[in-house]
């Protein structure tokens, strides 16, 4: 059984505790040196089977012309605000000097030469899109192998390279393109220090002690470095998407601390009634250790749930971070009830929720203790609580209405991919966007390849550059390269408008329904349209498409699984709706940050950016799973306190305002930690951060404190209906709660509580 099971865990490792201690010493030293060993780089691969993009990624490798490799491009002007490359030799000799030195670096493949095609051809330099038409910008194009080949060395050359250059040549340069995107060193370290911080000075508002502070952060920051040393090995078998450290990170953090936070919490309920360490944090695992086991798993099956899209990358990186979780739950059974074990009866000399319990004060019993130093502040709860159930349609449809209104800016939901237009202008990458959309239109941002196989006729692509040529969104098109040994031709193309916008989506629709079908014709010749824009768009179309059946499938599972838990049919129902509206929230924030613009500022955020592709499946599995946390927590007390009372009004005011201050210190740690991460300088880190904390805040205030007891109250003891049929099929066992109750009867001999069997 689940619970004799965690109260062994819980207890031997509090018992024991260096034994577990050097255990995952090891455990942590092994992971650290595998990754180091055997572990990989992290890559992305913005591609799924049978997309458009894919077809030509794979017809770009057959032909080798390298264009399936990284890239950089170097932009740059004099920096004597009248020179041109066209009349001043000074800035030429300074242009061609750059790009010999680039071209000598390692791994480099080749470059463009715009000095040498100035020095042939003014014309064809511009119509190349080589020298802007007023001769002030030069772009320098960097083609590199793949990425497996690479490493952040490389991007480390290229850097220093400018750096040394910008000191000794009569010109500005600035860099971008897809290296700096693959090897750019993120800035999580940084968030994730400020979210520790933030996380300790809440727990020792909470707690009122500085071991009862660093107990939680250290099991946190022990399972985080295990998690993401695992997730460096995964890296080493298949492609880890980048964005996965930094996401593992935000989430292990979060879930990691409340997980202690809430075993911690029980732990020193048990020690205020007198019990023994080592049996006190037996008890804590149990009770506060079955909820993290059912919330822990159900934010992995969420996240693992991403599979249904069908893009390797999301399910890679889902996978990533479920490891992270997973390592969190075991933490939390094993590594903090030995940390426990250690602190020995200290954890029960202070408590301090929130700030505003009253110091433990010392010669009184330990069940008078525990009276008083919570009665203030569940007094407090309980009164509210209290207010809410004697009103419950005026504060049930006011927050309903509150969150419906805040869901509204879904509806001009638009995925796309943020580019480095989007990053602050202390960044190198943003100046070099600027430029080159300066000096040759906002969509050579982000060119388009099209890969076309004529399948021997000769004819094909003369139809093909001038349909392309001809397409209103198209501004100009590259020389053709066409591959002797399999006749494979590839266009680069530049749109006229950015790479996030609207209409370079429209661009690459039209391209392929209309423009390439019609040039080809019916013959067995074929074209695609490929690119790092064009394949955002797919993912971003494919993910939509996919995401309702990924919700329903997610739905029904947490529809079951409480089900399960609490014996009931409308409290899942409920559940389910409630954290939709959370959810919704969360999305309808961030498209009114990130897309509208407002309070943008706040965050750091510089210019309006779509919403990247991938992240509402993302953070809906994560969002779902992490409000699970909260709903089983909050809802097993109601349950606890109902099967003892049999009272449904006094179940809701005593549950929920028992557990009020817990959550409100675990709902304030998720937040600093999240929002720690929406300052970063990337958009898909902000837009993970902003969501994440816009969800959790909703979710442990307007959903838990206000909709939940409001609900609650007027579905009355249907709330605990479930049909005689129903309860005759499901399985019973360890994952319910009512299941539970016997490791009370052992562990403290007090008489069972009643159970009262619903119908």
């Amino acid at each position: 059984m689940l619970s004799k099971a965690l109260l062994r865990l819980g207890a031997s490792a509090a018992r024991h505790p260096w034994r577990v201690i050097a255990a995952w010493l090891v455990a942590a030293t092994l992971v650290v040196l595998a990754a180091v060993a055997f572990g990989g780089r992290n890559a992305d691969s913005m591609t799924a089977p049978g997309l458009d993009s894919q077809r030509a990624a794979e017809l770009i490798e057959r032909a080798g012309t390298g264009q399936e490799g990284m890239t950089a491009h170097v932009v740059v002007t004099p920096l004597d605000g009248a020179a041109t490359f066209f009349d001043h030799d000074s800035a030429r000799t300074a242009l061609a000097r750059l790009q010999t030195e680039v071209q000598r670096l390692p791994h480099v493949l080749g470059t463009s030469d715009p000095a040498g095609a100035l020095d042939a051809a003014r014309d064809t330099t511009v119509r190349g899109g080589l020298v802007s038409a007023d001769g002030r910008i030069a772009l320098v194009r960097v083609q590199y192998p793949d990425q497996s080949r690479l490493s952040a060395e490389d991007l480390h050359a290229l850097v220093d390279l400018g750096d040394r250059l910008r000191a000794e040549l009569p010109l500005r340069i600035e860099m971008g393109g897809t290296l700096f995107y693959a090897f750019a060193d993120p800035d999580g370290g940084v968030s994730e220090l400020i979210g520790l911080l933030a996380a300790a000075a809440i727990l020792f508002l909470a707690f009122g002690s500085l071991v009862a502070a660093a107990l939680p952060i250290g099991m946190a920051v022990f399972g985080l470095t295990v998690g993401v040393a695992t997730m460096t090995v995964l890296a080493g078998v298949t492609d880890v998407p980048t964005f996965a450290p930094v996401l593992g990170s935000m989430v292990g953090l979060g879930v990691g601390i409340d997980y202690a936070l809430f075993v911690l919490a029980r732990h020193r309920e048990y020690l205020a009634r007198g019990l023994d360490p080592h049996e006190a944090a037996g008890r804590a695992v149990v009770t506060a250790g079955r909820p993290v086991v059912f919330a822990g798993g159900t934010v992995v099956v969420s996240i693992l749930g991403m599979a249904v899209a069908n893009v390797p990358f999301m399910t890679v990186g889902g996978l990533a971070v479920s490891i992270v979780v997973l390592t969190m739950v075991l933490a939390s059974g094993t590594l903090l009830p030995a940390f426990l074990g250690v602190a020995g009866p200290r954890l029960g000399r202070a408590s301090r929720i929130g700030g505003a319990l009253r110091a433990w004060r010392p010669g009184r019993s330990g069940r008078r203790q525990d009276t008083e130093a919570g009665a203030a502040p569940a007094a407090g709860w309980r009164r509210w609580i209290g207010h809410v159930s004697r009103h419950p349609v005026p504060y049930a449809l006011g927050a309903a209405g509150l969150l419906l209104t805040a869901t509204l800016p879904v509806l001009g939901l638009r995925v796309g991919l943020p580019d480095d237009g989007s990053l602050p202008r202390s960044r190198t990458e943003r100046r070099a966007y600027d430029l080159v959309a300066e000096g040759f239109g906002p969509g050579t941002n982000g060119p388009l390849v099209i890969a076309a196989d004529p399948a021997g006729d000769p004819e094909v692509l003369d139809r093909l550059v001038g349909a392309v040529v001809a397409d209103s969104g198209i501004a100009s098109v590259a020389p053709t390269h066409i591959d002797r040994a399999t006749g494979i031709a590839t266009l680069v193309v530049f749109p006229t408008s950015g790479p996030q916008e609207k209409s370079t989506a429209d661009t690459v629709a039209r391209l392929r329904t209309e423009v390439l079908p019609t040039a080809i014709g019916h013959g067995p010749a074929r074209a695609h349209v490929g690119g790092a824009a064009a394949s955002l768009s797919d993912v971003g179309r494919r993910t939509s498409q996919r995401l309702p059946v990924f919700v329903a499938a997610v739905l029904a599972m947490s529809f079951l699984l409480l089900m399960l838990v609490f014996r009931s049919v409308l409290v899942p129902l409920k559940a389910v709706l409630l954290n939709l509206l959370s959810i919704g929230a969360a999305y309808g924030v961030m498209v009114a940050v990130f897309q509208w613009g407002w309070g943008g500022a706040l965050i750091g955020l510089e210019a309006t950016v779509p919403i990247v592709s991938f992240i509402p499946m993302f953070l809906f599995a994560i969002l779902f799973g992490l409000s699970m946390d909260y709903e089983v927590f909050l809802l097993s007390r109601v349950r606890e306190e109902y099967l003892r009372t049999g009272d449904n009004g006094t179940a809701i005011v005593e549950g929920v305002s028992g557990t009020a201050r817990i959550i409100t210190s675990a709902a304030l740690i998720m937040v600093a930690v999240f929002l720690s991460f929406a300052v970063a300088e990337d958009p898909s880190a902000k837009m993970f951060g902003l969501g994440l904390a816009t969800a959790i805040f909703v979710d442990a205030t307007v959903v838990r404190m206000v909709l939940v007891p409001a609900t609650m109250t007027l579905l009355g003891r249907a709330n605990w209906w479930l049909p005689r049929w129903l309860d005759r099929i499901l399985p019973r066992g360890p994952v319910g709660i009512d299941a539970a109750d016997d490791t009370d009867v052992e562990s403290t001999g007090e008489a069972p509580r009643p159970r009262l069997v619903d119908r």
